[in-house]
């Protein structure tokens, strides 16, 4: 098996075996891939497609990429917010602390902005003082004495991830569902949440002289 083959068999629009997932997500991890061929690879996605089954397995593989967070231990149910985001998204910064006051325990690993909208991170470290680079140790505590950490991807969660998240903004590959699916997936499952609220953000359409954007 190698990452050639791999390239070659997404590229002609068929279907990658679980081994096959397993083996670039691994090897890149571990530096033996190149960049380069990484971002063919994606590309290759990006105009093909994935699978139900290549993306359930992309997840895994990306979120067994790294430690596995087992959060069990504070005796709380720990939940979790994504949102697909957009200009103004400011919405975790504010629900978040909420939700943490009224005694539910919330533990978020979020990652950068695509594209040319901030994420959660960008925003946090625009606050005075703020620190989203914790270690897991802290990152644990804070949840279990204050019942809330919201904290930038750490290169021990998800590591594979957040290597192809900064890929796929630097080649134009942000809009794909499967890989947009996986990245936020493989992230709540490394961060330990077990229970996930996705906020979707949609745009609408208003009926002034023909359909246009509001």
């Amino acid at each position: 098996m190698n990452i050639l083959e791999i390239i070659e068999k997404k590229r002609d629009s068929k279907e990658l075996s679980k081994e096959e997932i397993n083996y670039f997500i691994t090897e890149y991890t571990k530096g033996n891939i190149a960049d380069y061929q990484i971002a063919a690879l994606i590309m290759a996605i990006y105009l093909n497609g994935m699978t139900k089954q290549e993306t359930t397995d992309l997840t895994l593989a990306m979120a067994h990429s790294g430690e596995i967070l087992d959060l069990s231990k504070l005796g709380k149910i720990i939940v979790d917010k994504h949102s697909t985001g957009g200009v103004g998204d400011k919405v975790s910064l504010i629900l978040l602390p909420l939700v943490a006051s009224l005694g539910v325990a919330v533990a978020k690993m979020s990652g950068r902005g695509l594209g040319f909208t901030g994420g959660t991170v960008d925003k946090l470290e625009s606050i005075p003082g703020y620190k989203t680079d914790i270690d897991m140790n802290t990152f644990v505590q804070n949840v279990e004495n204050i019942g809330i950490s919201m904290i930038s991807q750490t290169l021990n969660l998800a590591p594979a991830d957040k290597k192809i998240y900064a890929l796929r903004d630097s080649i134009s590959c942000v809009e794909s569902i499967p890989l947009i699916a996986s990245s936020i997936m493989s992230k709540k499952i490394a961060s330990g949440a077990q229970k996930i609220v996705l906020d979707v953000t949609c745009r609408k359409r208003c009926f002034y002289e023909g359909y246009r954007e509001c």
